[in-house]
């Protein structure tokens, strides 16, 4: 009987280890990496932007603006259109991780960060649109999937953040209305100490939910039930170890602090040979993720999302997991990136900017600002495209050090 408090005191002394103390962005960055290689293996692909705009989508209809867009009449579910099932199942894996770690709280913004968020907002979705994704499927994937056109948008993504930090800078300077920091949301001690087990709850919940998907024997649910997984897997694991690509873009222009940045390149130094493997078996095609935007929309593209995310206050799954943790502004980012990015690709796809090339005979796809560009048919096989990826990888982690060392790339 006496050896039941120290017994009781080691669980509580692994939970912490697990669900309450922070994961290094490193271990996120291997674990992101192992569930988006486990979502290609079940033919599923790790993306935001498709399911954001899908909501945006949704908006506009109800806005009546839909024939003007020229938005079908008829929508899949929100739990039937993939990206917006895997987007759900991310915002519910970050709030388990937030309410077993006690650290969920509603947390209001000063009234200036909303007019950020809107405009910041707008901007992301405006470069999503023009680079076919945002820093997952206009980014991540596609230097995963062996395409110039992710680096190419890392690149506008680069420029974006600095001349984001720039103008953020010169309106802190300048303005003063809205700056002043709301009342903090206080919760009382039992609703914190009740926190973990309805974070338990949320994930059986969510088990429960894939379970029956996967034993219904439709096969459309079954698989996913796979993406329900993946996304509360990622969302989970994003929320433990704070992984953000906005900061992986951001953080060096502001304290020189690159951790962040290596972790990201370690996810992609992990993640670019073995999709390779996958390519190579024929598992899953890789034109599927390679958006049709290289090289003008890309950089074009990710130039516009850069200084967006930064007003924002988070990229895509950024803002979709801080939402999961009750951040009201990245609640009011997500709808005017939702919002504006639906408005933004009809637009462009009217325009005949974003619209495929119906005439191209290729076996890629064609559009105004650019094409599906795939470094094994451009440059002669995986060899070569293995060792640009590695130098490209060298160059990045090279400058990300030399400025930790330096700060010669600081704004502030």
């Amino acid at each position: 009987m006496s050896s039941s408090p120290v017994v009781r005191e080691g669980f509580r002394a692994d939970f912490r280890r697990v669900f309450v103390d922070p994961w290094s962005p490193y271990l996120g960055a291997v674990l992101l990496v192992m569930v988006v290689l486990g979502l290609m293996v079940n033919g599923a692909i790790w993306g935001v932007f498709g399911g954001v705009k899908y909501w945006g989508d949704r908006i506009n209809a109800l806005l009546g603006l839909g024939p003007l867009l020229g938005l079908p009449g008829e929508f899949d579910g929100f739990l039937t259109h993939r990206m917006s099932l895997m987007n759900t199942a991310l915002v519910l894996g970050a709030f388990a991780a937030a309410l077993l770690s006690a650290q969920f709280r509603p947390q209001r913004a000063p009234r200036l960060e909303y007019v950020w968020a809107v405009l910041g907002g707008g901007l992301m979705g405006i470069g999503a649109a023009l680079a076919g994704g945002c820093t997952t499927g206009g980014f991540f994937n596609p230097v995963m999937y062996a395409s110039p056109a992710g680096w190419v948008m890392g690149i506008g993504l680069l420029a974006g953040a600095a001349l984001g930090m720039k103008l953020l800078l010169w309106a802190i300077e300048h303005i003063e209305w809205g700056t002043a920091p709301p009342q903090a949301t206080s919760l009382s001690a039992g609703t914190v100490r009740a926190m973990p087990w309805f974070g338990i709850a949320v994930v059986a919940g969510v088990l429960a939910w894939a379970v029956g998907w996967y034993q219904s024997g439709d096969a459309a649910l079954v698989t996913r039930a796979a993406i329900v997984l993946g996304g509360f897997a990622i969302g989970f694991v994003l929320h433990r170890s704070r992984l953000c690509f906005a900061r992986a873009f951001r953080e060096p222009f502001v304290t020189a602090e690159g951790e962040m940045t290596k972790a990201v390149i370690l996810a992609l130094a992990i993640a670019m040979p073995m999709a390779a493997l996958l390519f190579h078996k024929k598992v899953i095609d890789p034109y599927l993720a390679i958006p049709a935007t290289f090289w003008v929309g890309s950089l074009l593209g990710g130039l516009i999302f850069g200084i967006g995310m930064v007003f924002g206050g988070g990229c895509a799954s950024g803002s979709l997991w801080r939402m999961g943790e009750g951040h009201v502004k990245l609640w009011v980012t997500l709808l005017s990136f939702a919002w504006i990015g639906s408005i933004a690709s009809a637009l462009f796809k009217k325009a005949g900017w974003t619209a495929i090339d119906e005439t191209n005979l290729e076996t890629f796809e064609v559009t105004g600002v650019g094409f599906q560009a795939y470094w094994p048919d451009l440059i002669g096989g995986w060899g070569p495209t293995l060792l640009v990826g590695a130098l490209a990888l060298a160059v990045w982690y090279g400058l990300v050090r030399y400025n930790e060392s330096t700060e010669r790339f600081t704004l502030l």
